[in-house]
């Protein structure tokens, strides 16, 4: 019997009843599944737009196949809006904050599955980790990406305008130039048209099985795109009948899967710190840093998506999409997996249909043999760190020079545009980690900068703060321990040399074993201003980087 069938005439089933009665819902519905449709629809950003629209597609369908419809609300958090205040604190801990709203409201109403609509780049790994978490049937369904538009007969999206400002703090560009490149950047609802961390979530949903088959990624508000959505919410109904739960598609072999498509797409660094989320809310023993370790040099690049190539999103969606990257991997897959269509990897990829090969190469014709993504460690980063491989110049595998040091983004900026960022320097981004922010301060804005003064084949950027899955450039990201943990990054003086081996996947300070001993046990956090609300109590909750960043029982 579905857990949301209560017991007539106890106290549960005469609330619920007078309250759903009064808002229409009819007695026979009573008895049939009842699904959340997970919403984080927001005029805030161009990001959630669209959702409403989505969301009544999918709730009809969910009615049209036999089951009754709820449509939940959470926060909408976009990366290019909520990081304005707290510099960028509050993004990383929405995406936990999102989970604990779902939790709170299927839980408390015991609903018997969801559909999530997941869109910008906290809203796709918090879905996954919420479905994990409940185990209760679940589907994730991809929103879409946005499509950009032309300056001065050039194509601009949203990357370009975050690359010039760069240019613009250099004097390159004027702020005419600038505000025209802003006004033509996003023309249709969506996230960011590039392989950023939201449409990389979208491709490893996919990929771990949690969307259906084929549907990313999708253009947003496009035909296929609603397609998709009504066939998850008549999907979603036959799911909860079957009782086809998460953790039955949650299991090693799907992360496996995931993790290759994710190396051979060239994906954002931070979809590593999402699948070990994910896997730890699933609670699986499961070392997300090492796998990355041990399948990169099994998974060559077989896609040039931009910021890694010169395609652009939709040229993958034409090429065959994620179907299309794991028919071409299927020598490398666990193909005993199945996915949230009820069937395994092995049926899916017997009907991909014709692969473009240019857009996605054959696995011995890859674009490069290195992976999209690698894991560094060494007396940097005794946890590991994390690099995208796919967009850094294949032939540029060693940076070697002293390190200048930032205690925020905006310092590091403002010295770019004085001049002070000097090519052979190895700029140090710290304490900004999910515990040091507290919340993972952004350090992208930084790296895009270079970008747009034309510096980034030329200083390297090793940071505990939070990237852009558009980052390009020499640039590690979530170094482990965090400074805020007393991680040896915390220990870097002005001038320290730093040597990053992408060959050898190792970064290193170059000073002794014993003086960096020395210079850890002489740590003591910083002060800093206390904070008030959300952030401190997620700074008290929030877990290391490794485990994801998930909150719960620290030590």
């Amino acid at each position: 019997m579905l857990r949301s069938i209560f017991e007539p005439g106890t106290t549960r089933w005469a609330v619920r009843r007078a309250q759903w009665k009064s808002m229409g819902i009819k007695d026979e519905d009573f008895d049939k599944p009842k699904i959340a449709v997970i919403n984080s629809s927001s005029t805030l950003s161009s990001c959630f737009i669209h959702l409403d629209d989505v969301s009544a597609a999918v709730q009809q369908a969910i009615r049209d196949a036999g089951g009754v419809a709820f449509e939940v609300k959470t926060v909408a958090s976009s990366d290019f809006i909520t990081s304005a205040g707290k510099k960028a604190r509050y993004l990383m801990p929405t995406r936990d904050l999102i989970v604990n709203e779902i939790e709170v409201t299927i839980e408390g109403a015991l609903l018997d599955g969801m559909v999530c609509l997941s869109s910008c780049d906290k809203t796709t790994p918090a879905h996954l980790m919420a479905a994990a978490r409940l185990d209760i049937p679940t589907i994730i369904v991809a929103c879409g990406y946005q499509t950009g538009g032309s300056c001065h007969g050039a194509p601009v999206d949203i990357d370009d305008v975050y690359e010039s400002i760069g240019a613009f703090r250099c004097g390159q560009i004027s702020l005419e130039h600038l505000t025209e490149l802003t006004d033509a950047a996003i023309q249709t609802p969506g996230v960011c048209a590039g392989l950023g961390t939201a449409n990389t979530m979208h491709i490893i949903a996919e990929a771990l099985g949690m969307t259906l088959p084929g549907s990313t990624p999708v253009l947003a508000g496009s035909r296929r795109m609603y397609e998709f959505a009504r066939n998850a919410g008549s999907r979603i109904v036959q799911m909860v009948q079957d009782d086809l739960r998460p953790r039955a598609v949650l299991n090693e072999a799907s992360f496996r899967n995931a993790i290759a498509v994710d190396l051979a797409v060239g994906g954002s660094v931070n979809s590593v710190r999402h699948l070990a989320a994910i896997a730890t809310e699933a609670e699986l023993p499961i070392d997300i840093i090492r796998l990355f370790e041990e399948m990169a040099n099994q998974i060559p690049l077989l896609t040039a998506v931009r910021p890694n190539g010169p395609y652009r999103t939709e040229d993958l969606e034409a090429a065959g999409g994620t179907l299309s990257v794991m028919s071409r991997l299927e020598s490398k897959l666990d193909k005993s997996a199945i996915s949230v269509s009820g069937v395994t990897v092995e049926s899916i990829l017997k009907v991909t249909n014709s692969i473009d090969d240019e857009v996605i190469r054959h696995i011995d014709r890859p674009f490069n043999t290195r992976p999209g993504i690698g894991i560094l460690r060494g007396n940097l980063a005794p946890d590991g760190s994390i690099v995208k491989l796919s967009a850094i110049p294949p032939e540029l595998n060693l940076f070697e020079g002293p390190a200048a040091i930032f205690e925020s983004e905006d310092d590091a900026i403002a010295s770019l545009g004085e001049g002070g960022i000097r090519p052979g320097q190895v700029i140090v981004l710290r304490g900004m980690g999910p515990k040091g922010g507290p919340g993972t301060v952004f350090a992208a804005g930084f790296v895009a900068a270079l970008n747009g003064a034309g510096l980034a084949g030329d200083v390297a950027v090793i940071t505990d703060g939070e990237l852009s899955g558009l980052n390009r450039g020499i640039v590690v990201g979530q170094l482990m321990p965090e400074a805020a943990e007393g991680g040896p990054l915390a220990v870097v003086q002005p001038n320290d040399f730093i040597r990053i081996d992408l060959l050898q996947r190792r970064i290193d300070l170059n000073v002794s074993v014993e003086e960096l001993s020395n210079r850890l046990s002489a740590w003591t956090p910083p002060e800093k201003h206390a904070e008030k609300g959300w952030l401190s109590q997620y700074e008290q909750l929030v877990q290391p980087i490794a485990k994801g960043a998930v909150l719960g029982k620290r030590g």
